[in-house]
C-alpha cells in the first residue's frame, strides 16, 4: 500500500496538458538506475537452491526495457512502479525507464502503476527488446495491450488523515480465507476498525455505530450490503479490484456517514484478451469470465454459489446448535461490469449485482422441570434479496477537465417468518398432577423492502498554478415498505407484588419515502515543491421525508471540511519523507431506523434531524528508505443530534419513541508500522486506542445503575485493538499468510444472584427465577485473541497464460484452548447456572479449516 510522495511537474505556458498533472504523485527519486527491492537475505542452507534456480531462469530469460511516459507531453514518469511477472517490483529512473528480465519461451504480463494515472498491464510478446507505455490523464491509456485498473481523476489512493487503501493482491492474501471469503475480513484488520469476531461484517469505525459504515461500489451507495443479517458482506474478493476505507476527514465529495466510508472498485475486463478464472473453496464455487470489445473496452461476468449442506452435516457432529439447521445457509450472487471507450475523451461504464441468501431452522424440545413441563416446537425461515444496476459516462471536455455522470437503481428485501408452539403443564398440588394451561404460542413475521434511485454528476478541473476545483451533486430517492407483526409474552406486576403472564403484541405497517439531496464544491491546492497542500470543501445534505399520510421537512446539514498537508523532510538519511496532516470538518448521516416512522410517532417538521459529528484529526507519517512506513493519527469527534429509539412496553402493545438529541464524545489514536511488499516478506503491525461515550437524554430508565441520563459506553465499544499481519514468501511458489491480534472486551451488564418469585399463569402459580441486571462502566467480556494462518501454493504454466493457486487455511486456531467469556446464564425454573453459558457468541466455537483452488487463464 505504499504511496509515493507528491511531485510537482512545472507548468508550461499555453500547455494545458502540463498544467493538468500538477497535483499527482511520483515516487521519491531513486538511484540513477532502477533497482529491484530486496528483503532480508535467505538462510545459508537455501543459498545453493536459489543459485541453481536463478541459473536455470537466466538460461531461458531475456532483458527488456520498459519506458513509461505521459501520452500528451511525452515526458518520463519518474518513479512509476513496474511489477514483473514473478512478483518483483521495480521503479523507473529519471528517464522513465526500467530494465528487467522476462522468460524467453512465453509471453508474460507486466503491470504498471503511477498514482494519479490509471494502472495498466502490458503483455510482453516473444519478440522485441523495448516497449513504451504512454499514460494520459483523464482516464485514457494508450499502449500495447493495456487494461484500465484504477480510479480516475477525482479519486485517490491511501492518503494520510483521510483513507487507507487495499489492493487486489492484498485482498487475495487476507480476504480469501475462511468459510466465506469476504473483503470485510481484510477491512477489519486496518487500524481504527473495531474487532467484531469471526462472525461479523459490521465493525465500528473509530467509535461510530456499526450500522453507520456506508458502502459504495463503483460510485453507487448500497444500503445494507450484507448477507445473513450482517455476518458477511456481499463483496467477494474475487470480484473486487481494490477497496478504500475513509475514516478521517475525507473529501466533501462523499457523505451519508459520520464514521466511515468504504469505497469498493470492481474488477474490469482486459480490452484485448479474454480471461477466465475458476475458484473452488470449502463451501463455494466462483467463476468469472471477461471478454474484450475490440481494444476499446470489455465485459466481465462473475458468479458465486455456496454448497454448505455437507459442511453443515459434518458440523452437527461437533456443535449441538447446528443440529437444528433444517435448510443449510446459502449465498447466491452474480456480478457484471463493462466499459467501452467511444473516443479518447468519452467512456461508458456499467456495473450490476444480484445476490440472495437465507437459512431455515427447526427446533423441538421437551423440558422437564420440577414444577413445569414444556414441549415446544419452533420453526424459523429467513431470506434476503439484494440487487442494483448503475451506469455512467466519463467525458473529458478538455485535457484538464473531467465530467462524470451516473444513474442507478437498487433494491433489497428481507423476510423473516418464525413461530413457536408451546404446550405447558404446571404441577397442581390439589390434583397431584400436571395441569395443562392455555398455549403460550409466539410468532414473528417481517417483510422489509427498500428501493432506491440515484443520480449523480461530478466535475473536476485544473485551474493552473497548483489549484484544482471540483463540484457535484446527487439525488438519492429511497422507498421503504415494511410490515411487521409479533407476539410474545411478558410478566406484568398488577397489583404490586403480584406477577401475571400476558401477551404483548407489536405491529406496524409503513410505506415511506425519502428524498436525500446533496451538493458539494471544493478547492485543492498543492505547492510546486509539495511542501504544502490544502483542501477546502463544503457539502450540503438535505432530507425530505414523505410518509403514507404525512410529510416531514428537515433543516439542511452544512458540512464544511478542511485538510492541510505539510511536507517536512525529504530524502534525509534513512528518511525518504516526513509529512504531517491536520483536518477538521462536519459530517452527517441518517439512522436506518427512521424508515419505520409513522404518523402516530408524532414527529413534526424540523424535529427529525440527521446524525451529526464534528471530527478533527492530526497525523504524522514517515516513509523510510528500507521500504517501511510509520503512521500515527490522533482524532477527536463530538457527536450531536444523534437519533435513538426507546421501546415503550407499558401499554397493551409495544410502541417506539424517536428522539434526535443524542450526544457522543469519541477520541483515540491509531499507530501503524508497515513493511511494503518485497520478494520475501511484508505486512504490518497496528494498534488502536478508542474512547467512546454516548448520552441519551430521554432515557429515564429507573433500573439500578442504568445509563439513564448519564454517559455510557455503547455495547460494541472496545478500548484496545492490536493486529499483526505477516506474509512470508520462502519460495515464489509457496507463501504463508499469518494474522493474530488482541482485542479488549465489550461492555456487559452486571448481574445479581438469581432469586425466585411467583407468576400467575391462568389460575395456576409457578415459581420462576430472575436476577437483577444493571449497567456498569467496569463490567466487560475477557480478551479476544484471534489467530489465522493460510498456506498458498502457486503454479505457473510456462507455455501459456495459465496460473493456479491452492490454499489451506485455519481460522480461529486458538479456540480449542481459549474463548472469551462473558456473563453466565441460568435455568429460569431452577435458578441453576447453565454449562458453558459464559462463552461469547461472536467467536467461532472451534477452529475452521478451509481450502481453496483458483485457476485463471
Amino acid at each position: 500500500m505504499r504511496i509515493p510522495e507528491k511531485r510537482t511537474i512545472p507548468a508550461v505556458k499555453h500547455d494545458r496538458r502540463r498544467i493538468a498533472i500538477f497535483l499527482f504523485r511520483s515516487a521519491p527519486k531513486p538511484s540513477p538506475r532502477c533497482s529491484k527491492r530486496r528483503g532480508p537475505p535467505f538462510p545459508p542452507r537455501l543459498c545453493l537452491f536459489f543459485a541453481v534456480f536463478q541459473l536455470t531462469v537466466l538460461l531461458f530469460a531475456r532483458d527488456v526495457e520498459i519506458t513509461v511516459e505521459d501520452a500528451g507531453l511525452g515526458i518520463a514518469l519518474e518513479g512509476a512502479a513496474v511489477r514483473s511477472w514473478d512478483g518483483g517490483e521495480w521503479r523507473c529512473d529519471a528517464e522513465g525507464k526500467v530494465r528487467l528480465q522476462v522468460p524467453g519461451d512465453r509471453r508474460v504480463v507486466i503491470r504498471v502503476s503511477y498514482p494519479g494515472y490509471e494502472n495498466g498491464s502490458l503483455l510482453v510478446p516473444l519478440e522485441g527488446e523495448s516497449f513504451t507505455i504512454a499514460l494520459r490523464l483523464g482516464g485514457i491509456m494508450e499502449g500495447r495491450e493495456l487494461v484500465i485498473e484504477a480510479p480516475r481523476l477525482g479519486t485517490s489512493e491511501t492518503r494520510s488523515g483521510r483513507s487507507v487503501a487495499i489492493s487486489g493482491r492484498e485482498l487475495a492474501r487476507t480476504a480469501e480465507i475462511g468459510i466465506v471469503e469476504d473483503v470485510m475480513t481484510s477491512i477489519k484488520l486496518l487500524p481504527g476498525v473495531g474487532y467484531t469476531g469471526s462472525l461479523g461484517a459490521l465493525p465500528s469505525i473509530r467509535g461510530g455505530e456499526p450500522g453507520d459504515l456506508t458502502a459504495v461500489l463503483d460510485g453507487f451507495y448500497i444500503e445494507r450490503p450484507y448477507h445473513w443479517g450482517g455476518l458477511f458482506s456481499i463483496f467477494d474478493p474475487k470480484m473486487v479490484e481494490s477497496a478504500r476505507l475513509s475514516h478521517g476527514v475525507f473529501s466533501a465529495r462523499y457523505g451519508h456517514t459520520i464514521s466511515g466510508l468504504l469505497e469498493v472498485s470492481s474488477k474490469r475486463a482486459h480490452p484485448e484478451a479474454a480471461e477466465l478464472e475458476l475458484g473452488l473453496s470449502t463451501s463455494a464455487v466462483n467463476l468469472s469470465l471477461s471478454y474484450p470489445l475490440g481494444g476499446r473496452g470489455g465485459l466481465m461476468a462473475m458468479g458465486r454459489v455456496t454448497y454448505w449442506d455437507p459442511y453443515v452435516e459434518l458440523m452437527k457432529l461437533f456443535v449441538d446448535e447446528v443440529r437444528y439447521v433444517r435448510r443449510a445457509p446459502y449465498i447466491r450472487s452474480a456480478a457484471f461490469s463493462g466499459y467501452y471507450r467511444f473516443s479518447g475523451d468519452l467512456e461508458w461504464n456499467a456495473s450490476a449485482f444480484f445476490g440472495s441468501d437465507g437459512i431455515g431452522v427447526s427446533y423441538d424440545s421437551r423440558r422437564r422441570e420440577p414444577y413445569i413441563h414444556i414441549d415446544s416446537s419452533s420453526r424459523f425461515d429467513y431470506y434476503n434479496l439484494l440487487g442494483f444496476l448503475v451506469t455512467g459516462l466519463t467525458f473529458n471536455p478538455a485535457d484538464n477537465m473531467v465530467l462524470k455522470t451516473s444513474l442507478g437503481t437498487g433494491f433489497y428485501q428481507t423476510g423473516v417468518d418464525g413461530k413457536t408452539n408451546n404446550e405447558t403443564k404446571i404441577w397442581n398440588n390439589s390434583l397431584s398432577t400436571f395441569y395443562p394451561i392455555s398455549p403460550r404460542n409466539t410468532f414473528i413475521k417481517l417483510t422489509n423492502s427498500t428501493f432506491n434511485y440515484q443520480a449523480r454528476a461530478d466535475f473536476d478541473g485544473d485551474r493552473g498554478g497548483g489549484v484544482r476545483f471540483a463540484a457535484g451533486g446527487q439525488e438519492l430517492v429511497s422507498q421503504w415498505l415494511q410490515r411487521f407483526e409479533s407476539l410474545r409474552y411478558r410478566e406484568v406486576e398488577m397489583p404490586p407484588g403480584t406477577y401475571t403472564s400476558g401477551p404483548l403484541p407489536w405491529e406496524f405497517n409503513v410505506h415511506n419515502r425519502a428524498l436525500n439531496s446533496s451538493a458539494y464544491s471544493l478547492l485543492e491546492y498543492s505547492s510546486e515543491n509539495q511542501k504544502f497542500g490544502a483542501e477546502l470543501g463544503l457539502r450540503i445534505d438535505h432530507l425530505y421525508f414523505i410518509g403514507r399520510d404525512f410529510t416531514i421537512q428537515t433543516v439542511p446539514a452544512f458540512n464544511p471540511r478542511l485538510n492541510l498537508d505539510f511536507g517536512i523532510l525529504k530524502n534525509r538519511g534513512i528518511i525518504d519523507s516526513l509529512s504531517a496532516t491536520a483536518g477538521t470538518g462536519l459530517f452527517s448521516s441518517l439512522n436506518n431506523n427512521i424508515s419505520a416512522i409513522e404518523n402516530r410517532s408524532g414527529i413534526n417538521n424540523f424535529e427529525l434531524k440527521q446524525n451529526r459529528s464534528w471530527t478533527s484529526l492530526l497525523g504524522l507519517k514517515i516513509d523510510l528508505a528500507q521500504s517501511c512506513s510509520f503512521n500515527i493519527e490522533g482524532y477527536f469527534k463530538y457527536v450531536f443530534d444523534r437519533a435513538y429509539q426507546l421501546l415503550d412496553n407499558t401499554g397493551s402493545a409495544s410502541e417506539v419513541e424517536y428522539y434526535f438529541d443524542g450526544k457522543g464524545l469519541i477520541w483515540g489514536f491509531d499507530l501503524m508500522l508497515q513493511k511494503f511488499e518485497s520478494p520475501y516478506w511484508d505486512g504490518w503491525l497496528s494498534y488502536s486506542f478508542n474512547y467512546t461515550r454516548y448520552r441519551d437524554p430521554h432515557n429515564h430508565s429507573d433500573d439500578e445503575g442504568s445509563p439513564a441520563t448519564n454517559w455510557y459506553y455503547p455495547s460494541y465499544h472496545r478500548f484496545h485493538y492490536l493486529n499483526l499481519v505477516l506474509n512470508f514468501k520462502p519460495l515464489k511458489q509457496f507463501h504463508i499468510a499469518f494474522r493474530t491480534g488482541l482485542a479488549s472486551g465489550v461492555p456487559i451488564r452486571k448481574t445479581g444472584t438469581p432469586a425466585p418469585y411467583q407468576v400467575n399463569m391462568d389460575s395456576e402459580k409457578v415459581t420462576v427465577w430472575e436476577q437483577d441486571e444493571w449497567y456498569s462502566d467496569s463490567a466487560r467480556t475477557t480478551l479476544s485473541i484471534p489467530m489465522d494462518i493460510k498456506f498458498s501454493f502457486f503454479r505457473f504454466n510456462r507455455k501459456g497464460r495459465v496460473q493456479s493457486e491452492i490454499y489451506l487455511s485455519i481460522e480461529n486456531t486458538l479456540s480449542l484452548f481459549y474463548m472469551p467469556k462473558g456473563n453466565t446464564s441460568f435455568n429460569r425454573y431452577t435458578g441453576q447456572e447453565e454449562k458453558d453459558s459464559e462463552k461469547v457468541s461472536y467467536e467461532l466455537p472451534i477452529p475452521m479449516i478451509s481450502f481453496g483452488f483458483k485457476w485463471s487463464y
